[in-house]
């Protein structure tokens, strides 16, 4: 098992585009949303050191955590599917051998992201967070769950995930979060743009807004030729909206 990619540079601009998704390590895109471990990767060496502890609120199929075993940082990862923390625990369970520095392994545990009381304040030196983007991938029949909402009401809660995350992050500490937008009859729904402002309110400045074009996206053979019959454009980027807690 590679436990590293063939090819990686850090990430310079605010493009990022990762084409070959990457598959070191156990990663895979069988978790439905992931995002690419480009991203943590990048994050986490730009903004931690050895050490460190990372959060991941929205931890999904692993792919934050497995970059932090790689990486040597402490992950604590949450998400309100039992099924996903199942999922990413089995991803976690590898061997590394001897490093440079020491090597942690990741705390995963069921929990909600509007919910950090497991977590001190001012405890974190990085927090990742990829939510479910409103209703657009259902992810549970739980009420609870953020990806059943519609978009106002996704808002309204996440803004208590954004009160949750500024609370325990430290002052100077970057909180990443990616999002994307939507499309309602043919119409752009700006959910990314909304998302800023609530995690503005909460707090936190705005550092960088990084571009993340999508590739290999499922839904994109399916949606090419209703596009092109209707008039309307692919969605093929997300947002990484990078925020600081400030000192």
């Amino acid at each position: 098992m590679e436990l590293d990619p063939k090819v990686f540079e850090e990430a310079t601009t605010t493009l990022w585009s990762f084409p070959d998704r990457g598959n070191w390590a156990t990663h895979e895109g069988t978790y439905r949303g992931n995002w690419s471990p480009y991203v943590p990767r990048n994050l986490i060496l730009k903004y931690t050191h050895p050490g460190d502890r990372v959060l991941d609120c929205f931890v999904g199929g692993g792919t934050t955590a497995i970059e932090c075993k790689l990486l040597g940082r402490r992950c604590m990862g949450l998400d309100i599917n039992e099924a996903a923390i199942t999922e990413a625990q089995g991803k976690v369970n590898f061997k590394m051998p001897a490093q440079d520095y020491e090597i942690f392994e990741p705390v995963l545990k069921v929990g909600d992201a509007r919910d950090l009381s497991v977590v001190p304040n001012d405890y974190v030196d990085l927090l990742c967070a990829h939510p479910p983007y409103a209703n657009a991938i259902r992810y549970t029949k739980l009420d609870a769950d953020l990806s059943r909402l519609e978009v106002k009401a996704f808002l309204q809660e996440m803004a208590t995930v954004a009160c949750e995350s500024y609370r325990v992050v430290k002052p100077g500490v970057i909180c990443a979060v990616l999002i994307g937008d939507l499309r309602k009859n043919k119409r752009v729904v700006p959910l990314g743009f909304w998302l800023v402002d609530v995690y503005l309110s909460a707090g936190f400045v705005l550092k960088e807004i990084a571009i993340k074009a999508q590739h290999n996206c499922q839904a994109t053979d399916a949606w090419r030729e209703k596009a092109q019959k209707l008039g309307f454009l692919l969605l093929a980027h997300e947002y990484l909206f990078i925020f600081e807690k400030p000192k």
